[in-house]
């Protein structure tokens, strides 16, 4: 990587952004999954942020390990090298995930949504326990304004949740007497179906369009207190600070028994507006990040990043990393054609959401 550090610093010349740190992750046998998921959140700056600062505060020697504690300490290690481009191998954090989770174990091909769904889920258990201890120790230190004796005490907002956690809204309306039954449910990414020749835009309708319940696939209604015919529809309630879109690429196909990799073209836009329920303005997203599966099934293939810093993009495939033109972006949407010899898709989409100037 010496050598591919020195072309990067080369091509950046003065414009190297002042303490910032370009490091290729070393691969351990199919870790790319892993690699190109931790290079996404290293670059969501608001993340890399509160992660740095937690360790700051929980450095100590008899802190107990876990994948908060490793991820935080492989971040760091980043952010505090010397050198502004190189190598490091995230050694001990994918000791600790092989330990956490078996499924991450062998030398299999692994899915990098899988296993961010698994991280984001695993950083939140660990931190509502650490502030549920925390505040467990100060009711039994002094006076609390909490609510104890047996009172269940609300889970704590984590600066996980902060960051990515949106709401969504189920709403069903019984086609009988209209009542409307809404039900929110919280998300840290969203799951799109995806269509040949469509955007992303298009896939977020059809997320949110109408799906009417009849046959065996009835509502029970509380009013009519039996079984009705009824639209229901998912909206985005309420959108987060950054924004996760997992495009549903593996599709189980039952007449071959097996999943199957769809490579169509979904065009991802640099900026995308969000219309949520609650505000009455769109919310306006920039895209920082990429990650891209090469090749042409499920269980086989590679995962590289494209990852913006700085308003310059740059390309991320293990211990590689190289700038990019924000032109090639549009080479990773898919294939408008079942058949192509372009295997590099578009796989999770990071956007930040811009935060509208007041005046």
């Amino acid at each position: 990587m010496g050598v591919a550090g020195s072309k990067l610093e080369k091509a950046l010349g003065d414009h190297f952004p002042e303490g910032e740190r370009y490091f290729g992750l070393e691969n351990f046998g199919n870790t790319c999954y892993c690699n190109s998921v931790l290079q996404a959140l290293y670059f969501c700056v608001p993340f890399r942020e509160q992660l740095l600062e937690y360790y700051s505060g929980n450095k100590s020697a008899e802190a107990e390990e876990n994948l908060l504690t490793c991820l935080a300490e492989l971040f760091s290690q980043i952010n505090s090298q010397k050198k502004k481009t190189g190598v490091i191998a995230p050694k001990r954090f994918v000791q600790r995930l092989r330990k956490e989770n078996d499924v991450f174990r062998g030398y299999m091909h692994q899915d990098a949504h899988e296993f961010l769904n698994f991280l984001l889920n695993q950083l939140v258990d660990i931190l509502e326990k650490e502030c549920h201890k925390a505040t467990t120790e100060n009711v039994s230190n002094g006076p609390s304004n909490g609510h104890v004796n047996g009172v269940k005490q609300e889970l704590a907002v984590t600066w996980v949740h902060k960051n990515f956690q949106g709401i969504l809204t189920n709403e069903t309306r019984c086609l009988r007497c209209e009542t409307v039954t809404a039900r929110d449910e919280t998300f840290l990414d969203l799951s799109l179906d995806i269509e040949q020749n469509s955007s992303i835009t298009s896939c977020l309708k059809n997320f949110s369009s109408t799906e009417t319940l009849n046959a065996e696939d009835k509502f029970f209604c509380d009013k009519c207190c039996s079984l009705q015919e009824a639209q229901k529809r998912m909206k985005i309630k309420k959108s987060p600070h950054i924004l996760v879109i997992h495009l549903k690429r593996f599709k189980y196909m039952e007449q071959l028994n097996r999943h199957k990799k769809l490579s169509y073209r979904v065009v991802f836009p640099l900026e995308l507006k969000l219309s949520t329920t609650l505000d009455d303005a769109d919310s306006e997203y920039s895209l920082f990040a990429v990650v891209v599966h090469v090749g042409t099934g499920p269980n086989h293939g590679h995962y590289v990043s494209l990852v913006k810093s700085h308003n310059h993009w740059l390309f991320f495939d293990d211990e590689n990393v190289e700038m990019i033109d924000e032109s090639a972006i549009q080479t990773f949407f898919g294939s408008a054609q079942e058949y192509s010899s372009n295997t590099d898709h578009g796989y999770i989409l990071f956007y930040e959401r811009l935060i509208a100037d007041n005046n």
